[in-house]
């Protein structure tokens, strides 16, 4: 059944108001356009609303039961429509993304200071997740766009791919690898290394490039994060191959970054967005010094073979 809100809006101002003339003139229509709706209630109702003499309007027993519930659906429309206006001020007082928390940590200070310049009355609120979650966030609109690995796509999202990003060795200053200006993988196949849960997205980029290689290397240690790898080597028991932004975003002290390659392993970053979606251009502005952040985060080694 269709809800007849214009003739509910009628019946509950001349319940509340207790004549037709009364409620004709606060909705600023008149007495005639004001019986109508009336009358279009009652008939698909079924049953007459209002009791009418030539002195006052009262309401029949199926207009006071209708009169609290008709109420409590203008009151939950009202509550409904202040909701989605917050809503929209507060979009529009904020940007929200998804981003790789190695690029978060590394990209966003700088970024987000220089969004700020350009944007002072607008928040930025950053979901550091893994590249799942990332997706999982920009495709329900909880985000309004995701910096993440570039990946197999999902139907509904766009991608656009921005920077390359090489894999390298984090070793311990002190460690025989670490005085190396590169290497090859097959140099680490003795050696102690640490190794990123299979659930990551940099741990599936590694195990393809790889191929059948990956079993003859020593993966002795498994973490889930990169920072808890970086923390291992600190410790000196093995070699992390790692993102080479996570090095830059944590305190390296002791610890260096060597080139690796036969085969250089990369990872793509770049933006997804809903496709069909438009961007604000608030939200644009913010991926365009992101995409400026990372290129200039990322230089390409001369020294990488694939």
């Amino acid at each position: 059944m269709r809800v007849d809100v214009l003739g509910l809006q009628a019946f509950v101002s001349i319940a509340e108001r207790g004549s037709f003339r009364a409620a004709a003139s606060h909705l600023n229509l008149s007495q005639t356009a004001l019986s109508h709706r009336i009358r279009k209630l009652e008939e698909s109702l079924g049953t007459p609303l209002f009791l009418r003499t030539t002195r006052q309007v009262s309401l029949t027993a199926a207009g006071t039961t209708l009169l609290p519930r008709a109420r409590r659906i203008f009151e939950d429309l009202g509550f409904a429509i202040n909701e989605v206006r917050v809503d929209l001020r507060e979009g529009d007082e904020q940007v929200s993304l998804g981003c790789l928390p190695t690029v978060a940590a590394h990209c966003m200070p700088a970024v987000i200071a220089a969004f700020a310049v350009r944007h002072p009355g607008v928040g930025v609120r950053i979901h550091d997740n893994s590249a799942s979650e990332i997706a999982d966030k920009v495709q329900s609109g909880e985000a309004e766009f995701g910096v993440t690995i570039v990946a197999a796509n999902r139907w509904d999202l766009e991608l656009k791919p921005v920077v390359k990003e090489p894999f390298v060795l984090v070793s311990h200053r002190s460690m025989p690898l670490a005085q190396a200006s590169s290497l090859t993988w097959a140099q680490l196949q003795d050696e102690p290394l640490v190794r990123i849960s299979a659930e990551t997205g940099n741990r599936i980029l590694i195990d393809d490039a790889l191929g059948a290689r990956r079993e003859s290397l020593t993966w002795r240690y498994e973490v889930q994060r990169v920072v808890t790898a970086v923390s291992l080597v600190r410790s000196r028991i093995g070699y992390a191959v790692v993102p080479q932004l996570s090095l830059d975003v944590v305190d390296a002290g002791e610890l260096v970054a060597v080139p690796l390659r036969s085969p250089a392993v990369t990872r793509t970053l770049g933006i997804i967005t809903r496709k069909s979606v438009p961007l604000r251009p608030v939200t644009r502005d913010l991926i365009a010094l992101l995409s400026q952040a990372l290129k200039r985060s990322v230089v390409p080694r001369r020294d990488e073979e694939k």
